[in-house]
């Protein structure tokens, strides 16, 4: 066949192939524009899904009768001052976007430019483009997309069910207010009400928090912490969830890019770094960043929704990320997500129908157990809370050790990391001390310590219920990670070596990483075909289970695999390490132990949860309490 020129038509239905691939895509071009037009308030009307319908109104600059006409022709825009592609200011910039949804549909533009005494309406049928007409309308524009795809009627049958259409309309249109909190918008399928969401006020911070509370529930917005960082003319600005505030898909990940709401495996790749050492591998943090960029460091053209970047320095934008998360989650300390001690007095309470008089449904726990040994899976979700963050906010002088007037740690846990029974314990132990006040600290005083495994404290708001193995664990893991950028971790030779027998293989990957494991204070020689010979540990495990410390470490490193070197995977490794150093469940506590380990807490960041993204403690409000006797 001779090579000839495709007509205009189709030449814009395959354009409108790429950029209206659903109703979800024409509506976010169209509210795009709506935005880099200065819109303060966007109207969207969604029927069927968007198939026969899509309305989208704002308040912008508008448009004369002349610009009208430039609009719908292709790679015609406003938003380039100049050529170079790489220099993106605006949210849509090539000019594509009405041509290819006039392409495939019944196009009607109505605008009314600022200043104007009269608006201009014209229409695009199928790509069949008429003149400007005399129309009425206020200030702003207001377009109509009539049965979309119906030129090609083939899509059609792609789409999904109109209620799933309208959920990614939903969806899209969450993501664009997320990025623009000053901007009022509504959704509606054109009969019941849908989203509505009024301009956030305050500064741009707040408002954000505001309008991500709005959308992302009332848990997210107090279980919230904020990040501010700046780097070589970077900066990273958002709110990220509460380690204890997690959720089984990375739905609840809003990424963005100079306002652009993006999907990027490198910032992907770069929260799931930062959370490494608080969630379960199969859990996922809730959080909103937006990042701001010179456009001449990103290319937001590699996609053709624009919904791929791609950095010039991704070194920086890592690292930024990484370090201002894992420093945001440092400064909350050891502050846990209220919802877990909601989520707690929903399983206590019997199972109705329908909602509590309290305001929450009844649900189960928010972990659940799955498998053995120190590699657990720790699921689950939560039910809505409103407990407000009185724990957090009092402990803001517990989070630095420096502050806090504390005893060294070996004075106060000097019982934990040697292993000695409780008989053994130092006199000092057996000496009835007075209790402190529990209002005097932020976890409380310790009353109990209920079947030898959780310490039950009271605070001047209610009770605080931990789980001593999996905050001590936490805060070996610390001290661990703590000691080792001081210069290495310290360590104690065992009066009789241990000797670990193991399959041939394990004992070479062991073996072959002896130097690092001697950098954490674990050092080892070989003894024969398959066997370990342990000569020190850390001198944070005390008299730990050597035996079973060695097959775990052999079983992770044949996960790790040799690419990495332990220091890079230094959080899997230490967390074994700490498992098997952390006091034990079963294990009888005194009093004196037991407020140590709160003092400590405190004291430590990020000691709300375990190393293996469970809780450490439940915090139970006495008006939620009361509520369960009857007494409100």
């Amino acid at each position: 066949m001779p090579i000839r020129l495709l007509p205009e038509t189709l030449v814009n239905r395959i354009a409108a192939g790429e950029v209206v691939e659903r109703p979800a895509a024409a509506v976010k071009e169209l509210v795009e524009n709506a935005i880099d037009a200065g819109a303060t308030r966007i109207d969207v009307v969604a029927r069927d899904g968007g198939k026969s319908l899509i309305a989208v109104t704002d308040d912008g600059c508008g448009m004369t009768a002349d610009e009208l006409v430039l609009a719908v022709e292709r790679h015609a825009t406003s938003k380039l001052p100049g050529d170079d592609l790489l220099d993106i200011r605006s949210l849509g910039f090539r000019g594509e976007a009405l041509p290819s949804i006039g392409a495939v549909s019944c196009l009607t533009i109505t605008s009314r430019a600022r200043g104007a005494d009269s608006a201009w309406s014209l229409t695009v049928d199928a790509g069949a483009k008429g003149s400007p007409q005399p129309a009425a309308l206020a200030q702003g524009t207001r377009i109509e997309v009539r049965d979309l795809f119906a030129a090609v009627p083939a899509r059609l049958k792609f789409l999904k069910a109109s209620r799933t259409e309208y959920d990614h309309i939903a969806d899209c249109l969450e993501r664009l207010a997320m990025a623009h909190p000053g901007v009022a918008f509504t959704l509606s399928d054109g009969g019941r009400g849908g989203l509505r969401l009024s301009a956030a006020q305050g500064d741009l911070l707040d408002a954000r928090l505001t309008r991500l509370g709005a959308l992302m529930g009332r848990d997210f917005q107090e279980n919230a912490v904020p990040v501010t960082a700046a780097r070589e003319g970077v900066t990273l600005a958002g709110w990220i969830g509460l380690p204890t505030l997690h959720r089984p898909t990375a739905k609840h990940q809003h990424l963005f890019v100079n306002g652009r709401p993006v999907r990027d495996k490198l910032m992907v790749g770069a929260v799931r770094a930062a959370y490494a050492d608080f969630l379960p591998r199969d859990r996922h943090p809730m959080l909103a960043l937006f990042l701001d960029i010179d456009p001449q460091e990103v290319d937001v053209n590699v996609h053709p929704a624009k919904a791929e970047v791609r950095f010039r320095d991704q070194g920086l934008v890592r690292g930024l990320i990484v370090g201002s998360l894992k420093h945001a989650l440092a400064e909350a300390g050891h502050r846990a997500s209220t919802t877990v001690g909601l989520a707690t007095l929903g399983a206590l309470r019997p199972e109705q129908s329908g909602e509590t008089d309290s305001g929450f449904t009844p649900s189960p726990l928010p972990y659940g157990r799955s498998g053995g040994g120190s590699g657990n899976s720790w699921g689950g979700s939560y039910t809505p809370a409103t407990v407000p963050r009185g724990l957090a906010e009092r402990s803001a002088a517990f989070q630095a050790p420096t502050q806090t007037g504390l005893p060294p740690l070996q004075g106060r846990l000097s019982g934990f990391g040697n292993g000695f029974a409780p008989s053994a314990r130092p006199p000092e132990y057996r000496a009835h001390k007075p209790e402190p006040p529990p209002d005097s600290h932020p976890l409380g005083a310790a009353r109990a310590q209920v079947h030898t495994t959780y310490i039950v404290a009271q605070t001047r708001e209610g009770i605080v219920i931990v789980d001593q193995h999996a905050a001590h664990e936490r805060l070996v893991y610390e001290r661990m990670k703590a000691a080792l950028l001081e210069g290495g971790v310290k360590r104690q030779a065992l009066l009789i070596p241990e000797l670990i027998e193991l399959d041939e293989p394990s004992a070479n990957r062991l073996l072959a990483r002896s130097a690092e494991l001697a950098e954490l204070g674990l050092v080892i020689e070989g003894f024969g075909h398959g066997c370990v010979m342990v000569r020190e540990v850390p001198a944070l495990l005390g008299q730990s289970d050597v035996k079973n410390l060695i097959r775990d470490l052999a079983e992770e490193l044949s996960e790790l695999g040799d690419a990495l070197s332990l220091k890079e995977r230094l959080e899997e490794v230490c967390a074994t390490m700490a498992c098997h150093g952390s006091v034990r469940a079963g294990r009888t506590l005194s009093v004196d132990e037991m407020n140590a380990l709160l003092r400590q807490m405190e004291a430590t960041p990020h000691s709300g949860q375990c190393n293996h993204g469970r809780p450490t403690y439940v915090e139970l409000k006495l008006a939620d309490i009361e509520r369960l006797f009857g007494r409100r």
